[in-house]
């Protein structure tokens, strides 16, 4: 699934930070033309509002796509060759089947409901077109919505071609005629929010009217102009645009004339920022997907730029609108809208200095995926903070596996990222793994680590063969360097490939030696993961005792040196050993405190093995109906519930755990019988994320999993969980996220995961509107108890 303030919602339009103006009768088409033909794409060229438009579009249609509304956002992909794999985790799909990431893609939605916005096609067309018909081919009732400045060019595509906005004629007359005109309109809201006590007015309504009509309608570029109402009038701001567009059109006569506009107003906009800001916008402009202050001063700085400049230079931008600034959990982000990004990757190969900016990407990122085995800082703000970079590595990557001499920095990077593959991005570890490794022969370090890393991936994804092959060949370029870490490596990934395939004394031995190795070479990472493995290893064999204090020597390496995301899969197979030697209590509460560290962190592969050894734990306490809720949930996050009993397929890596699942689904079917067992698993599957957490984690009253999908028959009806209520309710006493975190003794991220599906199912873009909203509620609750009470009486 995707990044973890967005990861559990089943729509993931962005809220809306300006209004949106007309363009009633565009979103009226596209809705009649979606039922139909099912892919509509929005043409039009850049900065015309195509994707805004398609995401009203979405919104207001999420009620007809029970499960979700889904944004891509493509723009920042620039490997045509990952584009399924940025569909999954933009829909949240985790695979481990070792299928192409296409066909895993289409098997997902083969029964949803759901409806895919596919925005900025242009620059990966053909693939787009092969994915957007496969995926139509695959579900009768999937529905795609695509932006392009081009056509996809499949059967049964339906285009609309987004125009710009209405203009006045020459002199509409008046004031209220003028406002008439949706250009006119956008020009004035977006004015008041640089000025507000902006108004259209008889004085400046002509210059208005005049202003819009030079723009086209372009509404980015309207918004542009807008922005400089902070230094100049309307008047002046007209003058410097005529100077402008006049001086473009001598320079180029052949381009369109809306092109030209836009490209004249971005022309203009950098004429006016200093030498050192145009070079800091050339620069950023290597950045996808957007970039953080430190980047930025790594990145940018240097050859005409002091680091210490940078801030105020990055301040300038975002005040001048050229950078746009992004709330995170991890602090302030900065991105390039794509049309300025283009503007400066032109701006930046003019005046050659691309190919050295790229290094320095490179190296930036690079020391990030270093980071993410060697820091001793929190693994989740780590791993976490990856995710948000994903478009950053794929582009740092590209840079190295497409430049002579480089492919080995690229290996680098994709052995480090060993523990993000992990995380829901198998494929594509796989993927970026083989891929340098083509290019990267020299038998090194660089090409034994990941050969290592690469063969133990292949044993998650199900593919023993391929695994040993690799092993085999780590294992020879570790002897010839006599590389102690690398043949550690070997001889621990091989251990788990025993322990998968059920040989639990060869696996013993296996780990048992690595893990000598590793303490040899002081590796604290390799010693963790032989604690976990070898731990699983002995609670087959029945050593439950011994399994207790290898995995309590696991947490405790994790605990001192900050790696939680292991430590959270250390305390589930100490809850294993705990469940299996009798201690249910115990081992509830340790799957439950790994639970919630996968929650936090969004991994869905995790979070899938906590539910089945929760049901497990449950049903061994005769909690039979609560179990088979459990499997359900399981489901819901294995994706495969045709293979319910085979916890392996699903789990991949912890497949020796498969018989514990298959008693377990035949205790609760014998105990219930197939009818109920059936419906009770179905029931919860269809629950939302948030409502199957909560109830694993017993955060819903009561043991009904009705209660926790929503309120019963004749209460008030509400489409928040228990959860989501009782934060609604503090946002409307006015605490903020910490303040929420603080009172409700969660961590500051999910506060703000619960304040953002709020808005997301209430379909608010503020915090006041919750407040509005949870304070008219309670008022009707009251107001029914009472009549109930009355009555009662």
């Amino acid at each position: 699934m995707s990044h973890p303030s967005a990861r559990w919602r089943t729509r993931g339009l962005p809220a809306e930070v300006t209004s949106f103006v007309g363009r009633r009768r565009e979103v009226a088409d596209v809705k009649r033309l979606l039922p139909g033909s099912r892919l509509v794409t929005l043409t039009g060229v850049g900065g015309v509002g195509k994707t805004r438009l398609a995401y009203r579009v979405a919104a207001e249609l999420c009620r007809a796509f029970p499960d979700g509304v889904w944004p891509v956002e493509l723009a920042e992909l620039e490997n045509p060759e990952l584009l399924a794999q940025a569909v999954s985790a933009a829909l949240g799909i985790e695979d481990h089947s070792g299928r192409p990431p296409l066909e895993a893609l289409t098997e997902h939605l083969r029964d949803m409901t759901a409806l895919i916005v596919l925005d900025n096609c242009e620059h990966l067309l053909p693939e787009c077109a092969v994915l957007a018909d496969a995926l139509l081919r695959a579900s009768s009732s999937v529905r795609v919505l695509a932006t392009s400045r081009q056509l996809l060019g499949i059967p049964g595509e339906q285009t609309l071609d987004v125009q710009a906005l209405p203009l006045p004629g020459a002199d509409p007359g008046s004031v209220e005629a003028s406002t008439r005109y949706d250009a006119v309109r956008l020009f004035v809201d977006r004015a008041r929010a640089v000025r507000p006590g902006f108004a259209l007015t008889e004085d400046n309504r002509q210059a208005v009217e005049r202003l819009c009509r030079r723009l086209d309608g372009v509404p980015l570029a309207i918004e542009l102009a807008a922005v400089r109402l902070r230094a100049l009038s309307v008047q002046q701001l007209l003058g410097r645009l005529d100077d402008r567009f006049r001086l473009l059109e001598r320079r180029s006569c052949t381009a369109v004339e809306r092109h030209r506009t836009l490209w004249a107003l971005i022309d203009w906009s950098h004429t006016l920022c200093t030498p050192e800001e145009r070079l800091l916008w050339a620069r950023a402009s290597v950045f996808v997907g957007g970039f953080d202050l430190e980047a930025a001063e790594e990145v940018c700085a240097g050859d005409g730029i002091a680091r210490e400049e940078v801030l105020d230079l990055v301040a300038v931008l975002v005040d001048k609108s050229v950078l746009i600034t992004e709330e995170t959990p991890f602090g302030v982000r900065y991105r390039l809208m794509e049309s300025l990004r283009e503007y400066g990757r032109e701006r930046l190969a003019e005046w050659g200095g691309t190919d050295a900016v790229q290094r320095r990407h490179r190296d930036h990122f690079a020391r990030m995926c270093a980071d993410t085995l060697a820091s001793e800082s929190c693994q989740l703000k780590l791993l976490s903070r990856v995710k948000l970079e994903t478009a950053n590595l794929r582009s740092a990557m590209d840079y190295c596996f497409g430049t002579a001499g480089d492919a080995g920095y690229g290996l680098r990077m994709a052995a480090d990222l060993r523990n993000h593959w992990l995380s829901g991005y198998l494929g594509e570890g796989r993927q970026r793994l083989a891929q340098g490794l083509a290019l990267h022969h020299a038998a090194d370090e660089a090409r034994g680590r990941a050969l290592a890393v690469d063969g133990w991936l292949a044993v998650v994804d199900g593919r023993p063969d391929e695994a040993t092959r690799l092993f085999d060949e780590a294992r020879e370029i570790g002897e010839r360097l006599g590389h102690g870490v690398i043949l550690a490596d070997v001889a621990l990934q091989q251990g788990l490939l025993a322990l998968d395939r059920g040989d639990a004394e060869t696996a013993i031995t296996l780990c048992r030696a690595a893990d000598a190795r590793h303490r040899a070479t002081g590796d604290i990472m390799g010693r963790i993961r032989a604690s976990l493995w070898l731990a699983g290893a002995l609670t087959l064999t029945g050593d439950l005792d011994a399994a207790v204090r290898t995995a309590q020597e696991g947490i405790a390496l994790c605990e001192a040196h900050a790696k939680s995301l292991y430590r959270a899969h250390l305390l589930t197979m100490l809850g294993v050993a705990f469940w299996r030697r009798g201690d249910t209590g115990r081992a509830g509460t340790l799957v439950k405190e790994s639970l919630t560290f996968h929650r936090e962190l969004g991994n869905s592969r995790g979070i899938g093995l906590n539910m089945a050894v929760l049901a497990w734990i449950t049903a061994a306490d005769g909690r039979y109906e609560r179990a088979a809720r459990l499997l359900g949930i399981f489901e819901r996050f294995s994706r495969e519930p045709r293979s319910r009993q085979a916890i392996g397929a699903q789990v991949a890596g912890y497949r020796h755990l498969r018989p514990y699942q298959e008693e377990c689904v035949a205790e609760i079917r014998r105990a219930l019988g197939e009818t109920d067992f059936e419906a009770k698993v179905r029931g919860s599957a269809r629950l939302d994320v948030d409502q199957a957490l909560a109830y694993a984690l017993e955060e819903s009253a009561g043991d009904d999993v009705a209660e926790a999908a929503g309120p019963p028959a004749g209460a008030c009806s509400t489409p928040l969980t228990r959860r989501q209520t009782e934060v609604a309710r503090l946002i409307g006493r006015g605490l903020t996220n910490r303040d929420i975190a603080a009172e409700l003794v969660i961590s500051q991220r999910t506060a703000e995961g619960h304040v953002e599906q709020i808005m997301h199912r209430l379909g608010f873009g503020s915090r006041s509107q919750i407040a509005v909203w949870i304070s008219e509620h309670d008022g009707r609750n009251g107001t029914e108890v009472e009549h109930r009470d009355r009555h009662l009486r």
